[in-house]
């Protein structure tokens, strides 16, 4: 097949070329928009990523330049309008799991690196000063953790919390019996906050859960309690979580995803003006970590993504059983 792959930067080249399986290949930096959709002419498949934009109008279009098949090299798929792809007769095809451990190592590096502020420590050498004021964190060992979400990623990231002997309570509206045989506790999503020091999102994004993480659950917090999410920044209202900074309801804030992050990350905007008022005020904070949508950024993950994409491709190519499909 002829597939046009949009948001491309150098790795993901890199990788699909490496473990292509025989398709054409022509890769697009743009992120697919109404705007640009009439690059898609002449494609038999697309291979988006997380920030294309696949709504009700550029399905219309999508259909009417030919295209059958989207491939998306991610597992989320909020970014996708799944009954329009239905009416264009369009296949959604997706990678459901990539080292799902490589997301959750992220998560405790970024535990971590709040906690010990060895972000700060490092810059301090570098400049000679030795000095310990303000570097003071706390101890992982019987620290309190709020796990959100219990999939893939969830379970990897309850693994490392028991290796370091945290206290987890979970909350997923479908608990996992293997972990509640391994002794994980569940709750309601309020019993699991109450009293974390440690709050953990793992979960994708729908109209149940979006902004699940506002004014009102943030009151639910224990006093300075740390907030992390690696999942999907719509799970945030992020002007409350200002607000809970500023108040320090909120003591620590770490993201690796952002709800506008579509103009933002994986770009460099270095020498750019930042037109985002709201993350301009995050990374004002001197508790707050942010990455650009780093956690799957691995070699093992990367080279998941690829194969499950081609094998996705191929599947539809030869009339099999589609496993990665989702349908409206």
């Amino acid at each position: 097949m002829k597939i046009a792959v949009f948001s491309t930067c150098k790795y993901d080249q890199e990788f699909l070329e490496k473990y292509n399986s025989g398709h054409e290949l022509v890769f697009f930096e743009a992120v697919l928009s109404l705007q640009n959709v009439a690059l898609t002419q002449g494609f038999d498949a697309l291979c988006l990523f997380v920030n294309d934009r696949a709504d009700a109008e550029v399905f219309a279009a999508l259909e009417e330049n030919g295209v059958r098949l989207i491939l998306l090299r991610c597992a989320g798929f909020n970014n996708v309008d799944l009954p329009a792809a239905s009416e264009a007769g369009i296949k959604v095809l997706r990678v459901p799991a990539y080292s799902p451990e490589a997301v959750a190592e992220h998560a405790m590096a970024m535990v971590l690196t709040l906690n010990r502020k060895t972000h700060k420590a490092y810059n301090r050498v570098r400049e000679g000063n030795f000095s310990l004021e303000g570097l003071i964190g706390f101890n992982l060992h019987h620290c309190k953790v709020a796990l959100i979400g219990t999939g893939n990623i969830g379970k990897a990231f309850y693994k490392i919390l028991k290796g370091f002997g945290c206290e987890v309570m979970a909350y997923d509206p479908y608990p996992d019996e293997s972990l509640i045989n391994e002794g994980l506790k569940y709750g309601t999503l309020e019993e699991a906050i109450a009293e974390a020091e440690v709050v953990s999102l793992h979960c994708p994004l729908s109209d149940d859960n979006h902004h699940m993480i506002n004014s009102t659950t943030l009151a639910l917090f224990k006093k300075g309690a740390m907030l992390i999410n690696t999942s999907r920044g719509g799970l945030i209202a992020t002007q409350d979580v200002i607000e809970a900074l500023k108040s320090g309801q909120l003591g620590y804030l770490g993201l690796d995803v952002y709800e506008q992050e579509s103009e933002l990350f994986f770009q460099n905007l270095s020498e750019d003006v930042i037109q985002d008022d709201q993350i301009s005020r995050l990374i004002s904070f001197p508790n707050v970590l942010i990455t650009s949508h780093q956690g799957f950024f691995t070699k093992e993950a990367m080279e998941q993504i690829a194969t499950t994409t081609f094998a996705n491709a191929d599947a539809y190519e030869s009339g099999l059983p589609l496993m990665n499909e989702v349908q409206a």
